[in-house]
């Protein structure tokens, strides 16, 4: 006997099958057959096509050691100072870790960002930038420091505008110069005059704060993100000298303040003002040559404990690390660094496009410029600007900053990952 192959004749094939009665369905499910175990939230996230899969986890390592490095040092750089105070010897620490745990959140919504997408965002953040650092020159900025760069917020919390600005120019420098019409191998000359008209609006801003340390940072993305975009050198010998030659008009037309003038000429003369702006500089070099191969130990540094560097929990982390681990504690947080920035410039060259070339290569520039000033200045090397050492240095904006970029970084080789 045959069973028609309409609905009705299934379900009287079934009843059939099942002596006469419809079988039983579970409640919620559509199907007849047993019900499907729900998968553990361990096997989404290491699922196949899940975003932790395509993490660039020694990347994600470096940052991490980075910052357990750097929460040990400002807690042994802020401790003694707070306890002769009779405040809580942990503050800083909670406040760092507090800093990194948000930071944390930032770069892993930042690499589920849709990297196709992301060129739609720089606009957005490059306007979001520039009114803060418009906000800072109002009355709602506060001076640290001889910089005009900080807004301050309730519960003793200070936002730094100028540290966002950077992804900002990063992220239109590479919208821009990674416009290629069909066929065209390189940027031209054009497309390079629009990002450093673009460049120049945050840049005339932070100069106005001032601070020398972002400015300078500012000047080496654009030129470095327009040499490897593949501009003629001709070009970029052009763009070079006009660099060159606004910062002789900068220091002709007085636009840097006397401070900044005194901490060049201390870093030219380091012996023309030992008590004055050459202070820090020198008690730095004491710190770190006093660590020599194993240093004194974590909370055991003397200098330090007497805070005789000013700083020591932020632009001159360096010096605490040199005289509390010595030599090889201040090498592991070079080698963190060096991969940072090596892992970077892994990603810039595996991009699928320009853009996320570019996107890659400009956080890979603005580590290695930045690390380079920090540790630096914390030598003699270089002159004493204010930047932190990224991923080590006490603030919560430059954490913040920092991760992020991390977050974009990983948003770039995910989509490398995703596409292969």
């Amino acid at each position: 006997m045959s069973f028609p192959r309409s609905p009705a004749g299934l379900r009287d094939r079934r009843r059939a099958s099942f002596g006469g009665l419809a079988p039983v369905r579970p409640a919620g499910l559509s199907g007849v057959g047993p019900p499907r175990q729900p998968r553990s939230l361990l096997r989404r996230i290491l699922a196949k096509g899940s975003a932790v899969r395509h993490l660039d986890w020694i990347l994600l390592a470096a940052v991490l050691g980075l910052a357990l490095i750097g929460t040990l040092l400002v807690w042994s750089a802020t401790q003694p100072a707070l306890l002769q105070a009779g405040a809580d010897p942990r503050a800083y620490l909670k406040k760092q870790l507090l800093n990194i745990g948000l930071g944390l959140i930032l770069m892993l919504a930042a690499s589920t960002l849709d990297y196709r997408r992301l060129r739609r965002c720089a606009p957005v953040v490059y306007g979001a930038s520039c009114l803060g650092l418009l906000a800072v020159l109002t009355p709602l900025g506060s001076t640290v420091n001889g910089a005009h760069s900080w807004i301050s917020l309730p519960g003793g919390f200070q936002l730094e505008p100028s540290e966002y600005a950077k992804l900002g120019v990063i992220l239109v420098a590479a919208m821009i110069l990674g416009e290629l019409r069909q066929g065209q191998p390189r940027p031209g000359p054009r497309a390079a005059a629009i990002a450093a008209v673009c460049v120049a609006v945050p840049l005339v801003l932070v100069v106005l704060q001032p601070d020398l340390g972002v400015t300078i940072l500012m000047v080496a993305l654009l030129v470095g993100m327009i040499a490897l975009a593949g501009i003629r050198l001709r070009w970029l010998a052009g763009l070079a000298v006009a660099a060159l030659a606004g910062a002789v008009a900068a220091v002709n037309l007085h636009l840097l303040k006397s401070y900044q003038l005194r901490r060049l000429t201390s870093f030219l003369n380091p012996s023309a003002d030992p008590r004055g702006t050459g202070y820090s500089a020198d008690q730095s070099k004491i710190a770190i040559g006093s660590g020599g191969l194993l240093g004194h130990g974590l909370f055991h540094g003397p200098l330090t404990a007497g805070n005789f560097v000013p700083e020591q929990h932020t632009d001159f982390i360096f010096s605490v690390a040199g005289e509390e681990l010595g030599f090889a504690g201040a090498a592991v947080i070079i080698t963190l660094l060096a991969i940072v920035f090596l892992r970077a410039l892994r990603i810039a060259a595996q991009a699928d496009d320009q853009f996320g070339m570019l996107v890659a290569a400009g956080i890979a520039i603005w580590f290695a410029v930045q690390s380079f000033v920090n540790i630096g200045m914390t030598i003699g090397i270089m002159p004493v600007t204010g930047l932190p050492l990224p991923f080590v240095s006490y603030g919560g904006s430059a954490m913040f900053a920092d991760m992020i970029a991390i977050g974009l970084l990983q948003a770039v080789h995910r989509h490398l990952s995703v596409f292969r």
